[in-house]
């Protein structure tokens, strides 16, 4: 995978002027301030929740606009600071119960998540792009746990259609730092203009969206440049992402943790392409692949 994004501003700045001020004998400042939580392993990541409480609240969709409300999960604790922050969309016909599964899962490991509605059930995934942005501007502009939130450090998930969603909300927002579209389906299937960093996770068996139709050309239409990944479980169908599965879970915490949060401890998941009985084919840009 490409080197991680640099982030400027004053704290890089004076990070700088104190590294370069320092003795040889003083400590050096930690690599990377975004880091949250203990170092990772493969017990960690796929253990049903990671080292944060969490708490959670409702969103009215009276309360709201631009997208149909939902529900925040979130680190009760901001000793560590600020975190990132994920809107996840369900897909055609469904709401945000389809994708609830993931709000708890996620935000334990160190990450502000809203599990949303859509306006319409019906919506196609280009309107749930919309929401999926809409989401993330309250969350960072007007929620309760706006002052929990680092709004430059945010990403995109979604099922289905809220998976072509998060293609397309990462196009009409390219500062997003990850996307992960599940099983995702969409009419559109060049998306050689996307610039965030994208793990799409197809299945094998998946009659809705398969695969040969849908995750393929999306990831293969994808740059070459992009960081990116494509898993593909193993007689898994369509619905696999809307109800508890270790392999999703595990690889999304990887990668937003390795994107949202710069964290390279994550890279060991990613780099060199896993295996295993879950996996039917895993693809990346990953050059120690």
């Amino acid at each position: 995978m490409s080197v991680p994004r640099i982030r400027t501003g004053l704290a890089a700045v004076l990070a700088a002027v104190t590294l370069v001020a320092a003795s040889p004998a003083a400590p050096a400042l930690a690599a990377n301030p975004y880091e949250r939580g203990p170092a990772p392993t493969t017990s960690s990541i796929e253990a049903s929740r990671g080292s944060f409480a969490i708490a959670q609240t409702t969103v009215a969709r009276s309360a709201v606009s631009g997208f149909g409300g939902g529900t925040i999960y979130y680190p009760t604790s901001t000793a560590s600071g600020t975190f990132g922050a994920i809107a996840i969309s369900p897909g055609f016909t469904a709401s945000q119960s389809s994708v609830s599964w993931l709000g708890p899962r996620l935000a334990s490991q160190g990450f502000v998540i809203i599990t949303i509605d859509t306006l319409s059930t019906l919506d196609q995934p280009a309107a749930r792009g919309t929401q999926l942005l809409a989401a993330l501007d309250y969350l960072t502009r007007t929620s309760s746990v706006r002052t929990r939130i680092d709004a430059t450090r945010l990403g995109v998930m979604g099922h289905s259609m809220g998976g072509g969603g998060s293609l397309s909300a990462s196009v009409s927002r390219p500062a997003l730092q990850a996307a992960i579209p599940l099983t995702p389906w969409h009419g559109t299937k060049n998306w050689s203009s996307d610039r965030v960093p994208t793990l799409i996770i197809g299945a094998e068996n998946d009659t809705v969206a398969s695969v040969s139709a849908h995750s393929e050309p999306f990831y293969t239409s994808l740059p070459s440049t992009l960081d990116k990944a494509y898993l593909e479980l193993n007689n898994a169908s369509h619905s696999a992402p809307t109800s508890t599965n270790v392999t999703v879970a595990k690889y999304s915490i990887s990668w937003l943790k390795r994107f949202v949060d710069n964290d390279t401890r994550y890279e060991q998941f990613l780099c060199p392409a896993p295996s295993g009985s879950a996996i039917q084919e895993y693809r990346d840009t990953c050059p120690h692949s």
